[in-house]
């Protein structure tokens, strides 16, 4: 029976077995799915346990249940305090505090979070956030079933039975859980500042829960989730353009800084990653190369050449029109720099001493 098990749930629980009082309480779960109170139960055995985000999605469909459970409110702020999202446990204590106005434990922890939040914004004041739900039902009495009467034997817990993946673009990440046939009734999303609950429930499946702590902090209300035929793709919005190593946090993955480019100065050039283990100052190459091909010694043509190139290459743009002019209608036999001259009268052709012009027959 379902009693039996919450019974047995609490006893260990109160020994220290959280292991075993979380496996007990997901059993009487799975006899009565509609419990709030064994969600919020079951929350604070995750606790417990560490299992921080699975404790908030427990609180979660605890305060979908009943809206009206102030436990599920507290046990949902503990959870967020570990996991550093204060801005989302203070608005939860904030909830709580008003169905037990008598409760000390939600005035004390508000003040802690208050505290916490101030010494993460460097004590600017903090920015209200509006907690961000989804399938929120209206309060009513959750009554628990009492006719379930079978024995129950231990399993395991069911297999994810989905598959997910990421990608990202500087202002969001997207996430998609490849889900066919689902639809958007059987989904549940929550969003906090650095977390993602999702729930799926389809009649015939197993049900699927995935809590990741993110990689970096999100805006709770500028994210959505589309249910189409194949999936389920689920935008967030980056509350900084950084780049994520990952969709989920490891302490071992520092998160990058965002580097403010208007902050380089002209003085301060931007080095190019290379594999090489010595880096090249190209500037300065294409400098010394410069400078070889100037100070060059040639011979003959390719003298006259250069310093035909050099002339064109310092002239005005008269003295660059006047040079090809002449240069053109004269089949190349003269040079002019002169536009005046050359731009009032057409160049004719003046072969060296010795030889004469003669006219290509085509």
């Amino acid at each position: 029976m379902a009693s039996d098990l919450v019974a047995k749930a609490k006893e260990a629980f109160i020994d220290d077995h959280f292991e075993l009082s979380l496996d007990l309480y997901t059993q009487a779960i799975e006899l009565n799915p509609k419990n709030a109170e064994l969600y919020a139960d079951r929350a604070q055995a995750n606790i417990k346990l560490n299992n921080l985000t699975e404790a908030v999605a427990d609180a979660n469909k605890a305060i979908e249940l009943n809206p009206s459970m102030s436990k599920a409110y507290l046990r949902k702020a503990i959870a967020c305090m570990k996991l550093e999202e204060y801005q989302t446990a203070k608005v939860a204590l904030e909830t709580g505090a008003t169905l037990a106005p008598g409760e000390s434990r939600f005035s004390k922890l508000i003040e802690e979070c208050e505290e916490l939040i101030a010494d993460e914004t460097g004590g600017l004041p903090e920015q209200k956030l509006e907690e961000v739900t989804t399938n929120i039902v209206p309060a009513k009495e959750v009554q628990p079933d009492k006719d379930l009467s079978d024995p129950v034997t231990v399993e395991a817990l069911p297999k994810q039975t989905y598959r997910h993946e990421f990608y990202q673009k500087p202002e969001e990440v997207v996430v998609t859980i490849f889900a066919k046939g689902i639809s958007r009734e059987c989904v549940s999303v929550d969003y906090g500042e650095q977390i993602l609950s999702v729930a799926i429930n389809a009649p015939g499946k197993d049900a699927y829960n995935f809590q990741p702590r993110l990689f970096g902090k999100i805006i709770p209300d500028k994210c959505r989730c589309d249910v189409l035929s194949t999936k389920i793709e689920i935008r967030l919005a980056k509350a900084e353009p950084i780049h994520w190593a990952s969709l989920e946090f490891s302490r071992e993955v520092s998160v990058p800084q965002r580097v403010n480019i208007s902050s380089v100065t002209a003085n301060q050039r931007l080095v190019y990653p290379s594999s090489k283990s010595k880096s090249v100052d190209w500037d300065k190459l294409e400098a010394q190369v410069k400078k070889e091909e100037k100070d060059e010694k040639l011979d003959g043509d390719a003298a006259l050449n250069k310093f035909f190139r050099d002339i064109y290459q310092d002239a005005d743009e008269d003295m660059k029109r006047a040079m090809q002019k002449s240069f053109v209608e004269s089949n190349g036999t003269v040079l002019s720099t002169n536009w005046k001259e050359v731009g009032a009268k057409k160049v004719e052709g003046s072969p060296p001493d010795g030889m004469e012009m003669k006219k290509w027959e085509y």
